[in-house]
């Protein structure tokens, strides 16, 4: 039997983690429904959009609702009427009643107070969860365990390897994935996310050769009808991996690439998979050039002659959009080598999350903003 009617959990989710989890969690499990506030500042860099739908996707069960509310009002904790200003916020996104305040801070007394609620501390001293959300801000990779689903998919940094055909696109994007899965302990997840284009092609000329065995790739057809699937299931796959993975995900290709590849078999642009490719969230290109790399016919190729057109078509559309491009020529072990050192200065680069509202709060009152960092 629930011990409340109507509690609520609110705090800033700057990002969410598994403590923030705990205490939603904890409760949900104590209240026939449940509020979560997420309140955000105008200054920082997470959108309160993005952090209301993360919690949405993880809480997502009868009983639990999400909502969000912008609070721009400085921290001072210590000040009455600064603690007005921020129940005034709270008032107008939470209404309703409220019997139980769920918090892991010194504060929750007086914030179950000014509801009229009871105050329920949950794992104030962060034994099951040594975490909070400024130590995730300083270094998400050493928390990375501590992230769900979407915020990992959020902070994944996302590289793409591209290049014309039988340029070692494939190759260099397995080898990147394997180096640093050697690397072991988080970095053990990281994830290969394959050219989808690829096995979609494998498809038609199987298709194909159903109706007429000993078909040659060089009669399978493509229509512009073809290219926004291709480039929409791409990028589900490469979602699917910064999901699960670690802080980086190795694509072969992207959806950006296929808009080439679209000219390259039909020519001109195709408005949709543009769009496609602008909605991506990839931070490094990696453009194999196809100097000193033999064309290998593996049954998919006919295009060894486009190679030096595709590479500029490539370099110039890279260039244009204002991608942050590595083109990697040379022996494999050269190219690995440079990309590697381009990925660690990515990752060394770090995330840089703009600073939350100052907090002014004396050492003995923390703020419901600050909760969990």
């Amino acid at each position: 039997m629930k011990s409340h009617r109507h509690g609520l959990v609110l705090g800033k989710f700057y990002p969410p983690h598994a403590g923030h989890h705990h205490l939603v969690t904890t409760a949900a499990d104590r209240c026939e429904r449940l509020t979560v506030l997420v309140c955000a500042a105008s200054v920082e860099s997470i959108p309160l959009a993005d952090r209301v739908a993360w919690m949405r996707e993880v809480h997502n069960s009868p009983g639990v609702r999400v909502v969000g509310a912008v609070d721009d009002v400085p921290m001072d904790l210590d000040d009455p009427a600064i603690w007005d200003a921020h129940m005034e916020i709270f008032r107008a996104a939470v209404p309703e009643p409220v019997d139980a305040v769920f918090t892991s801070e010194a504060y929750g007394t007086e914030l179950g107070r000014r509801f009229g609620a009871e105050s329920v501390c949950v794992d104030a001293e962060r034994s099951l969860f040594p975490v909070s959300g400024t130590a995730v801000r300083q270094d998400p990779i050493a928390h990375w365990d501590f992230l769900r689903a979407p915020v990992r998919a959020a902070l994944a940094r996302r590289v793409v390897v591209l290049g014309a055909e039988s340029t070692g696109t494939t190759t260099l994007a397995r080898a990147l994935a394997d180096h640093y899965r050697e690397r072991g302990g988080i970095w053990a997840r990281t994830r290969y996310v394959p050219e989808y284009g690829r096995a979609f092609s494998e498809a038609k000329l199987a298709r194909l050769r159903e109706r007429r065995p000993g078909a040659h790739w060089s009669e399978v057809s493509f229509t512009s009808d073809d290219f926004p699937l291709i480039a929409r299931r791409q990028q589900e796959q490469e979602e699917q991996a910064a999901r699960a993975g670690s802080p980086v995900v190795f694509c072969d290709t992207d959806a950006f690439a296929t808009t080439i590849w679209h000219e390259r078999y039909l020519g001109g642009t195709h408005e949709e998979v543009a769009r496609i490719a602008a909605a991506g969230r990839q931070h490094l290109w990696f453009l194999t050039d196809h100097e000193g790399v033999p064309f290998e016919d593996d049954g998919l190729r006919d295009g060894e002659e486009l190679r030096p057109w595709m590479t500029d078509r490539f370099d110039a559309e890279l260039r244009r959009t204002g991608r942050r491009t590595v083109r990697l020529t040379g022996p494999h072990p050269r190219r690995l080598a440079t990309a590697v050192a381009a990925v660690d200065a990515l990752l060394d680069e770090g995330w840089n999350f703009a600073d939350p509202l100052p907090d002014r709060t004396g050492t003995t009152t923390a703020s419901p903003l600050t909760e969990r960092g």
